[in-house]
């Protein structure tokens, strides 16, 4: 019923920027109604983590990520952004977004209906 295609991952030296980018195509015969929209990754030998999360208001970040990452999405055209500043070793991951039809704050991420095949972020 929804696609997501995810771009924009690459390699990075430490302190540089990237954007990422998730398109969520939505097929006309379900019209499902995307609310929550989220970025997620999972480092080498670590667990699936949540970066940052957006409905119809503000972002909500990981606590390792604020101040450095920013989230939008573009509501129309049903794209989600992540710029990512200050990229550290540490955020090396495959990241991935994810879409609900219900709001951020009711969905666990475990939860979430559509993931994308992710996009991998090397910060050297």
């Amino acid at each position: 019923d929804v696609q997501l295609v995810e771009s924009g991952g690459g390699s990075v030296q430490a302190g540089g920027s990237l954007t990422l980018s998730c398109t969520a195509s939505v097929h006309a015969y379900s019209n499902y109604p995307v609310q929550c929209m989220a970025w997620f990754r999972q480092g080498p030998g670590k667990d699936r983590e949540g970066v940052a999360s957006i409905d119809s208001g503000d972002g909500t970040y990981a606590d390792s990520v604020k101040g450095r990452f920013t989230i939008s999405r573009d509501n129309v055209e049903n794209i989600m952004y992540l710029q990512m500043n200050s990229l550290k070793p540490e955020d090396t991951a495959m990241y991935y977004c994810a879409v609900d039809g219900r709001p951020c704050a009711l969905v666990k991420w475990r939860n979430f209906s559509y993931w994308g095949q992710g996009t991998q972020v090397t910060v050297s």
